[in-house]
Protein backbone atom coordinates (compact mmCIF):
# COMPACT_ATOMS: atom_id res chain seq x y z
CA UNK A 1 0.00 0.00 0.00
CA UNK A 2 1.62 3.52 -0.45
CA UNK A 3 0.09 6.68 0.83
CA UNK A 4 0.32 10.11 -0.76
CA UNK A 5 -0.09 12.85 1.26
CA UNK A 6 -0.35 16.11 -0.34
CA UNK A 7 1.10 19.70 0.89
CA UNK A 8 0.03 23.19 -0.46
CA UNK A 9 -1.72 26.13 0.00
CA UNK A 10 -5.80 26.47 -0.53
CA UNK A 11 -6.06 26.57 -4.07
CA UNK A 12 -2.72 25.25 -5.33
CA UNK A 13 -4.60 22.54 -6.70
CA UNK A 14 -4.54 19.92 -4.54
CA UNK A 15 -7.97 18.46 -4.96
CA UNK A 16 -7.25 18.57 -9.10
CA UNK A 17 -3.91 16.79 -8.60
CA UNK A 18 -5.98 14.20 -6.19
CA UNK A 19 -8.09 13.46 -8.57
CA UNK A 20 -5.90 12.65 -11.16
CA UNK A 21 -3.75 10.50 -8.88
CA UNK A 22 -6.87 8.50 -7.88
CA UNK A 23 -8.08 8.24 -11.92
CA UNK A 24 -4.80 7.01 -12.47
CA UNK A 25 -4.68 4.30 -9.90
CA UNK A 26 -8.05 3.28 -10.67
CA UNK A 27 -7.35 3.09 -14.87
CA UNK A 28 -4.34 0.39 -13.73
CA UNK A 29 -6.88 -1.55 -11.10
CA UNK A 30 -6.07 -0.29 -7.74
CA UNK A 31 -7.96 0.09 -4.93
CA UNK A 32 -7.95 3.81 -4.30
CA UNK A 33 -9.48 5.50 -0.73
CA UNK A 34 -9.16 9.44 0.12
CA UNK A 35 -8.73 11.25 3.25
CA UNK A 36 -9.87 14.98 2.57
CA UNK A 37 -9.86 17.57 5.38
CA UNK A 38 -10.92 20.49 4.22
CA UNK A 39 -13.29 21.43 0.73
CA UNK A 40 -11.19 22.13 -2.49
CA UNK A 41 -12.25 25.37 -4.50
CA UNK A 42 -13.62 22.31 -6.92
CA UNK A 43 -16.22 21.15 -4.32
CA UNK A 44 -15.08 17.91 -3.94
CA UNK A 45 -16.64 16.09 -0.78
CA UNK A 46 -17.12 12.68 0.50
CA UNK A 47 -20.28 12.21 -1.52
CA UNK A 48 -18.42 13.31 -5.12
CA UNK A 49 -15.63 10.89 -4.19
CA UNK A 50 -17.59 7.71 -3.59
CA UNK A 51 -19.63 8.74 -6.73
CA UNK A 52 -16.37 8.34 -8.99
CA UNK A 53 -15.73 4.91 -7.10
CA UNK A 54 -13.45 5.85 -4.52
CA UNK A 55 -13.74 5.26 -0.74
CA UNK A 56 -13.55 8.19 0.69
CA UNK A 57 -13.38 9.63 4.69
CA UNK A 58 -13.81 13.61 5.59
CA UNK A 59 -12.24 14.88 8.09
CA UNK A 60 -14.26 18.09 9.21
CA UNK A 61 -13.90 20.99 11.48
CA UNK A 62 -9.82 20.92 12.06
CA UNK A 63 -6.05 20.31 10.84
CA UNK A 64 -5.96 16.79 10.43
CA UNK A 65 -2.07 17.58 12.26
CA UNK A 66 -3.40 19.12 14.92
CA UNK A 67 -6.91 18.72 16.54
CA UNK A 68 -8.14 15.68 14.96
CA UNK A 69 -5.01 13.44 15.20
CA UNK A 70 -6.75 10.41 16.88
CA UNK A 71 -9.30 10.51 14.40
CA UNK A 72 -7.15 10.14 11.20
CA UNK A 73 -5.01 7.89 12.93
CA UNK A 74 -8.51 5.79 13.68
CA UNK A 75 -9.64 6.50 9.61
CA UNK A 76 -6.49 4.89 7.99
CA UNK A 77 -6.55 1.93 10.31
CA UNK A 78 -10.15 1.68 9.45
CA UNK A 79 -9.44 2.06 5.92
CA UNK A 80 -6.57 -0.44 6.49
CA UNK A 81 -9.10 -3.13 7.93
CA UNK A 82 -12.27 -2.11 5.95
CA UNK A 83 -11.04 -1.29 2.06
CA UNK A 84 -7.36 -2.01 2.27
CA UNK A 85 -6.56 -0.22 -0.41
CA UNK A 86 -3.40 -0.42 -2.56
CA UNK A 87 -2.96 3.23 -2.35
CA UNK A 88 -4.45 5.90 0.22
CA UNK A 89 -4.10 10.00 -0.49
CA UNK A 90 -4.47 12.11 2.08
CA UNK A 91 -5.24 15.97 1.60
CA UNK A 92 -4.79 17.66 4.65
CA UNK A 93 -5.85 21.23 5.14
CA UNK A 94 -3.44 24.12 2.82
CA UNK A 95 -2.44 24.97 6.62
CA UNK A 96 -1.33 21.75 7.65
CA UNK A 97 2.91 20.28 7.64
CA UNK A 98 2.70 17.35 5.71
CA UNK A 99 5.53 16.22 7.49
CA UNK A 100 3.65 16.18 10.45
CA UNK A 101 0.95 14.24 8.57
CA UNK A 102 3.16 12.06 7.82
CA UNK A 103 4.49 11.01 11.34
CA UNK A 104 0.68 10.59 12.02
CA UNK A 105 0.32 7.99 9.18
CA UNK A 106 3.77 6.05 10.75
CA UNK A 107 2.25 6.53 14.32
CA UNK A 108 -1.18 5.24 12.83
CA UNK A 109 0.46 1.42 12.71
CA UNK A 110 -0.56 0.43 9.12
CA UNK A 111 2.52 0.03 7.43
CA UNK A 112 2.64 1.23 4.19
CA UNK A 113 5.03 0.23 1.66
CA UNK A 114 5.80 3.69 0.91
CA UNK A 115 4.82 7.37 2.03
CA UNK A 116 5.40 9.83 -0.01
CA UNK A 117 5.22 14.04 0.42
CA UNK A 118 3.76 15.55 -3.10
CA UNK A 119 4.30 19.65 -2.11
CA UNK A 120 2.33 21.83 -4.54
CA UNK A 121 2.94 25.49 -5.38
CA UNK A 122 0.62 27.20 -7.22
CA UNK A 123 3.34 29.66 -9.82
CA UNK A 124 -0.01 32.40 -9.94
CA UNK A 125 0.74 32.62 -6.25
CA UNK A 126 4.36 31.74 -6.02
CA UNK A 127 5.62 35.68 -5.46
CA UNK A 128 3.32 36.04 -2.98
CA UNK A 129 4.29 32.64 -0.79
CA UNK A 130 7.73 33.70 -1.31
CA UNK A 131 7.29 37.19 0.15
CA UNK A 132 4.09 37.09 2.95
CA UNK A 133 4.79 33.02 3.71
CA UNK A 134 7.89 31.89 2.93
CA UNK A 135 8.70 30.96 6.14
CA UNK A 136 5.60 28.70 6.48
CA UNK A 137 5.95 27.84 2.71
CA UNK A 138 9.69 26.56 3.36
CA UNK A 139 7.90 24.11 6.39
CA UNK A 140 5.11 22.88 4.08
CA UNK A 141 7.98 22.01 0.95
CA UNK A 142 11.27 20.37 3.54
CA UNK A 143 10.03 17.01 3.69
CA UNK A 144 8.67 16.71 0.01
CA UNK A 145 9.52 13.78 -1.98
CA UNK A 146 8.84 16.07 -4.85
CA UNK A 147 7.76 19.54 -5.80
CA UNK A 148 5.40 19.81 -8.62
CA UNK A 149 4.81 23.78 -9.67
CA UNK A 150 1.46 23.81 -10.80
CA UNK A 151 -0.82 25.44 -13.45
CA UNK A 152 1.92 25.53 -15.92
CA UNK A 153 -0.27 25.52 -18.51
CA UNK A 154 -1.08 29.02 -17.98
CA UNK A 155 2.28 30.09 -16.43
CA UNK A 156 5.06 32.81 -18.12
CA UNK A 157 8.27 31.04 -18.81
CA UNK A 158 10.08 33.51 -17.16
CA UNK A 159 7.70 33.22 -14.29
CA UNK A 160 8.02 29.26 -14.09
CA UNK A 161 12.03 29.67 -14.56
CA UNK A 162 12.18 31.58 -11.71
CA UNK A 163 10.01 29.34 -9.51
CA UNK A 164 12.29 26.68 -10.25
CA UNK A 165 15.68 28.37 -9.41
CA UNK A 166 13.86 29.51 -6.21
CA UNK A 167 13.10 26.06 -5.33
CA UNK A 168 15.97 24.44 -6.52
CA UNK A 169 18.15 26.57 -4.48
CA UNK A 170 16.30 25.97 -1.11
CA UNK A 171 15.62 22.10 -1.76
CA UNK A 172 18.96 21.01 -4.41
CA UNK A 173 18.05 17.13 -3.97
CA UNK A 174 14.62 17.68 -4.47
CA UNK A 175 12.94 16.89 -7.72
CA UNK A 176 10.83 19.64 -9.15
CA UNK A 177 8.03 19.06 -11.74
CA UNK A 178 6.21 22.20 -13.42
CA UNK A 179 2.60 20.70 -13.88
CA UNK A 180 -0.79 21.45 -14.96
CA UNK A 181 -2.89 18.94 -12.13
CA UNK A 182 -6.07 20.72 -14.65
CA UNK A 183 -4.80 19.81 -18.13
CA UNK A 184 -2.60 16.80 -17.18
CA UNK A 185 0.84 18.18 -18.78
CA UNK A 186 3.90 16.55 -17.42
CA UNK A 187 1.77 14.68 -14.72
CA UNK A 188 3.44 11.31 -16.47
CA UNK A 189 6.69 12.46 -15.46
CA UNK A 190 5.08 12.83 -12.13
CA UNK A 191 3.84 9.22 -12.17
CA UNK A 192 7.40 8.28 -14.02
CA UNK A 193 9.37 9.59 -9.99
CA UNK A 194 6.07 8.10 -7.78
CA UNK A 195 6.10 4.41 -9.17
Amino acid sequence: MNVYILGGFLGSGKTTLLMRIASAYSAKGSRVAIVVNEMGEIGVDGATLKSEGYDSVELPNGCICCSLSGTLQNALRSIKKDVDPDVIIIEPTGLALPHKVAELVHISMIEPDTTSVIGIADIQRFDDLITKKEEFFKRQMFSADVILINKSDIAEPSKMEAAISWVKKEYPDTPIIPVSAKTGENLDKFFERMA
